[in-house]
């Protein structure tokens, strides 16, 4: 287990080549707590020089660990894989700090990393080929699946210890080298972290490089690197359209997962209370700050004041405070965040909703200008208000009043997401229809939206993003086949 990844550690330095090194300008950044607003460490702010440097130490390892017998990639994740079980106390401690997360988000994004990295290990093996019947007398056709070389994994704030597992895992096993570029706000977690679960594997030096910065000053050299064959991004739909077309002008494959607008659809003969019990998981885990959390309550008429007070008892039962007590809702993570979440919520407001509950912030004690947000709830607002048709990505839930199925589906369907979704109905059978007449990649009954398992696929559809991720999924987006015939007899050819 490492025995330096505490908040207190030293993280000022890249990990370039199998070497911790300063930036090139020795330039660092602060990292700041969210629960506090106090700085706790400093990272690196990394240049374009030392972009390139981690590039060209990645393209040359790439072709000894793409080599590197599969029962041997297999063993360095899993190598890997045992020093993060080893060291989740640290790690949740870690994120409380950086991410502003409750010790139960903690020990989530433990577990969902464990599970990717679980999955990952079983990769090397998997990587078949096929042989295949040819036209042409005496052929054989061979098909052999290869990695593609550079994966570049670019990782968001919300979750970024199981967001980056989930492409830097299942991309080493593969046998590809990565460069990691975290976000801003969690480049430890998101980041860093991963080199110190390495750093003791027989993981050759240069396969995995870790560059912390501002996006503002490398985003564009590491989305568009010429020596890079994929690029992993999670984020923002509006940032993800920037490093899909920077992929794209170096004919790199895009694996997005980006934003969603996902609906919670209750229908009147629903389990009122087993569909809060969900909704209130769904919307407030993590502040809201969750891809593929409730951002809508699309609630039938007849159960919907019904609804709207249970959730908005449930809501004020919350506590919302400083991620290092035992509250339900930490901060969220910084104020460009917070106060974009509000201006939704004050917009909602002002075009005819009603403010349930929440809509303020939760003062801590010594903290100038506390990022706590009220667990919100917000009733007769309609599909096209600000804290509806914008992914919000705060701890707030609209509810929206629907008269029948159709109209449900039609509410469901009137965005450009479509990432994940979920439905509680009183028939099995309605719910599976409207499941089905959803437009997301994922659709979850009798549950709310935030679900992820390593061996399942996770996707999404519209401005949500491209490619997939998780298991076979993954695998296919950063390996490649590769077409090798025979001609074991003489051929005959017209000339």
């Amino acid at each position: 287990m490492p025995d330096d990844i505490s908040p207190d550690s030293d993280w000022d330095s890249l990990y370039i080549d199998g070497s911790w090194v300063d930036a090139a300008d020795g330039e660092t950044i602060p990292v700041e707590n969210p629960s506090t607003r106090e700085s706790f460490t400093e990272v690196a702010a990394a240049t374009e020089a030392d972009v390139d440097a981690a590039y060209e130490a990645a393209a040359s390892a790439s072709d000894e660990w793409g080599a590197t017998p599969p029962a041997a990639r297999e063993e360095v994740v899993r190598e890997a894989l045992r020093a993060l079980d080893d060291a989740e106390a640290d790690i949740v401690e870690l994120m409380s700090h950086e991410a502003g997360g409750t010790a139960g988000y903690g020990h989530t994004s433990h577990h969902l990393a464990m599970d990717q990295a679980g999955e990952a290990a079983t990769l090397p093996r998997r990587m078949k080929g096929e042989h295949i019947a040819s036209n042409i007398p005496g052929k054989e056709n061979l098909v052999q699946r290869e990695p593609k070389g550079v994966v570049t994994v670019i990782s968001p704030w919300n979750f970024p210890l199981n967001l980056s597992a989930r492409a830097v895992f299942p991309a080493l096993a593969a046998g590809n080298a990565v460069v990691l570029k975290p976000a801003t706000n969690t480049p430890i977690s998101g980041g860093l972290l991963f080199a110190k679960l390495f750093e003791e594997t027989d993981l050759p030096a240069g396969a995995l490089n870790v560059v912390t910065g501002r996006g503002s000053e490398i985003g564009d050299r590491v989305a568009g690197h010429p020596e890079s064959d994929v690029v992993a991004f999670t984020g923002s739909t509006e940032v993800g359209r920037r490093v899909a077309a920077a992929a794209g002008e170096n004919l790199a494959v895009p694996a997005m997962e980006l934003g969603g607008n996902n609906a919670h659809v209750v229908t009147g003969d629903a389990d009122v209370d087993r569909a809060v019990d969900s909704a209130v998981f769904g919307s407030f885990i993590h502040q809201g700050q969750v891809c593929i959390s409730i951002n809508r309550h699309l609630v039938h008429e007849d159960a919907y004041d019904e609804y709207v007070a249970k959730l908005t008892e449930r809501a004020e039962g919350l506590a919302a405070g400083s991620a290092h007590d035992e509250v339900h809702l930490g901060p969220v993570i910084d104020e460009t965040q917070r106060d974009k979440m509000l201006a939704y919520v004050e917009e909602t407001v002002d075009a005819g909703a009603t403010l349930e509950t929440g809509g303020g912030i939760v003062d801590l004690d010594g903290v100038e200008d506390s990022l706590v947000v009220e667990p919100t709830v917000l009733s007769d607002v309609t599909n096209d208000m600000a804290a509806a048709c914008n992914e919000h990505f705060g701890p707030i839930a609209p509810v929206i009043p629907f008269s029948d199925v159709d109209e449900a589906v039609a509410l469901a369907n009137d965005t450009e997401y479509g990432l994940s979704g979920s439905v509680h109905a009183g028939d099995l059978g309605t719910a599976k229809d409207i499941a089905d007449r959803m437009e997301t990649g994922m659709v979850h009954i009798g549950d709310q939206p935030i679900n992820d398992e390593a061996h399942v696929p996770f996707s999404g559809t519209g401005a949500s993003g491209m490619g997939g991720y998780n298991t076979d999924e993954f695998l296919r987006e950063v390996t490649e086949n590769k077409w090798i015939s025979i001609q074991h007899e003489p051929r005959e050819y017209p000339f």
